[in-house]
Order: structure tokens, then C-alpha cells, then sequence
């Protein structure tokens, strides 16, 4: 299944007043990333929150937003902190004593220190949370759903131009194995008559003379790789038509289709293979690039 790593979801909830909005984004990234940070007074439950999100996403690097809007639980009026200000008031007196003034302490002097007034911690209800929880449950399935949305989407486009460039390197294959028909006998006449225009025929050993040509002709033989290479080719497409998680696998499996790629243009000797290897190659890297964004 071609799934792509790249994505975005949105999801909203609401319940007895209270809001939650997770949104999920998810990037390029060789392993499974993901960052969040829960509210406070859900810090205990990250790992459950990670799992939740662990059988929907295998790889990338996901990026999690959660707001919470509590309002009515939140709303508590802001108080004094008595201590504070009878040490800010024991420190202005001290002031006044040192300076020799007996000019009155304004409140407007007070308010000058911006920690006197405070928000009070607001005292988790049991019950509260456990809607409050819920809630960020529904909002993150929702954002899970539309990102999985966005990301099948996606990895249905790269599908669709990953297998027509398999298609090119196929035919460019084809091309190859075209000339390499029958090029065995072929290449040890050549051989031989190459050889035998450079030497003295006198002092050729026959024998000799046909296991070195078989020798050189082995070498310039790309038999073996032509058919790895379709073995890898049929693989690759294999592995695109899973239902499995195929991002490693594709990534893999193109490494191993370069390596051929490489040997034949090495071994071939011959233009028009060249040719058609040097094509083969702009089209892999093509893949290479795209198979990066597959989960």
C-alpha cells in the first residue's frame, strides 16, 4: 500500500462546554517521530495518546497540536497573594526609613509589582477530566481520520507516477536484452579476430586462444544482472500492490536496482546499452526521490 509520510488533520470536539482541536501534521523522516504535549493534568497519559496514534502511522515524523478550551472549569477569579504584599510593603517601609521620608506608600507604587495578583490554579475535578479526556479522544480520532485521508490521497499519486516510471525502466530492459541476444557468440568472434589481427598466428596456442576469449567474453556477459534486475523490477511492483506498509521495502529495493543498473552499464561494452541504462537511471532517480515520501 502506498501510503504518503506527508499529511495534515484537523479534528474538533465539543461536550458540557468544553472544547478540543488536535491537529496532526506529518513529515519526511526515516523512523517514527512523534511529538506532542498533552495538557497538564494529562501528562500520565502520553503513552496511551502515542499508541492511539502508533496503529495508524509506521513512519515519519508527526507533529501533534492540542488546545483545550475549558472555560467554564477555567474561570476563577484572580486573588491577592496576601504574603507578597506584606513584603513588598515591609520593603517600602524599609525604603521610607533608610531615605528619611514619610511620604505614604500609594497603591499605584504596589501595583507596579505584577506577581501581587494572581490566577488560581484551577482544582481538577475527577469527573471534569475524565470529559475533558474524552473529548481529546474524539477530536484526535477525527484529525487521525482526515489526515489518513490526506495521506492516502497523496500516496495514490505517487502510485500511479512510481509505476510509470517502472514501466520506462522495463521497456529499457527490454531493450537491453534485445541486444544482448545472441551477443555471446558474436562478441567471442570478435575477440578472436581482434586478437588474432594483433598476433603473430604462428605463436597463438588454440586452446589457449579459446579460454582467454571465453574468459573476457564471461566477463562482458550481463546475463545474470538482466535477470536480477527483472526479478527486482517485479518485486518493486509487487511490494506497490501490497496492503503492507511498503516505504522501507521500495527504498530497499531500489538500492538493489541502481546496483544492477550499474554493473551492466559497467560490463556491457556497447553503446546502445549504455544508452538505455543512462535512461533507466534518470528514471530510478526519479523513484528514489519519490519513494522518500512513502510511509
Amino acid at each position: 500500500m502506498i501510503i504518503s509520510m506527508t499529511g495534515f488533520g484537523r479534528g474538533e470536539a465539543c461536550a458540557n462546554g468544553v472544547t478540543a482541536i488536535v491537529e496532526l501534521k506529518t513529515l519526511n523522516s526515516r523512523y517514527l517521530d512523534i511529538n506532542v504535549r498533552l495538557p497538564q493534568q494529562f501528562q500520565d497519559k502520553e503513552l496511551q495518546f502515542k499508541e492511539t496514534l502508533t496503529q495508524h502511522i509506521s513512519r515519519g515524523k508527526l507533529n501533534v497540536s492540542i488546545h483545550l478550551d475549558d472555560t467554564e472549569f477555567q474561570r476563577q477569579a484572580p486573588v491577592v497573594d496576601a504574603q507578597k504584599l506584606a513584603n513588598y510593603m515591609q520593603i517600602l517601609q524599609e525604603i521610607q526609613t533608610t531615605i528619611g521620608t514619610d511620604a505614604k506608600i500609594e497603591l499605584n507604587q504596589l501595583l507596579q509589582f505584577n506577581d501581587l495578583i494572581a490566577q488560581p490554579e484551577p482544582v481538577h475535578d475527577l469527573e471534569h477530566d475524565k470529559l475533558c479526556w474524552s473529548v481529546i479522544q474524539q477530536a484526535n480520532s477525527m484529525a487521525i481520520e482526515k489526515l489518513m485521508g490526506m495521506k492516502r490521497q497523496e500516496g495514490a499519486q505517487l502510485k500511479d507516477d512510481i509505476n510509470s516510471r517502472i514501466l520506462g525502466i522495463q521497456e529499457a530492459l527490454n531493450q537491453i536484452q534485445q541486444t544482448t541476444n545472441g551477443r555471446g557468440v558474436d562478441l567471442k568472434k570478435k575477440l578472436q579476430e581482434r586478437i588474432s589481427s594483433l598476433l603473430d598466428d604462428e605463436k597463438i596456442d588454440p586452446d589457449r586462444l579459446e579460454m582467454e576469449v571465453a574468459l573476457m567474453a564471461d566477463k562482458m556477459d550481463i546475463t545474470e544482472e538482466t535477470v536480477r534486475l527483472a526479478a527486482h523490477l517485479k518485486f518493486f511492483t509487487e511490494a506497490i500492490e501490497s496492503d503492507e506498509h511498503a516505504g522501507r521495502r521500495l527504498n530497499f529495493l531500489t538500492q538493489e536496482i541502481n546496483r544492477e543498473l550499474n554493473t551492466i552499464g559497467s560490463k556491457a561494452n556497447d553503446s546502445s546499452i549504455a544508452h538505455e541504462v543512462v535512461k533507466a537511471k534518470e528514471m530510478l532517480e526519479q523513484i528514489r526521490e519519490q519513494v522518500q515520501n512513502i510511509e
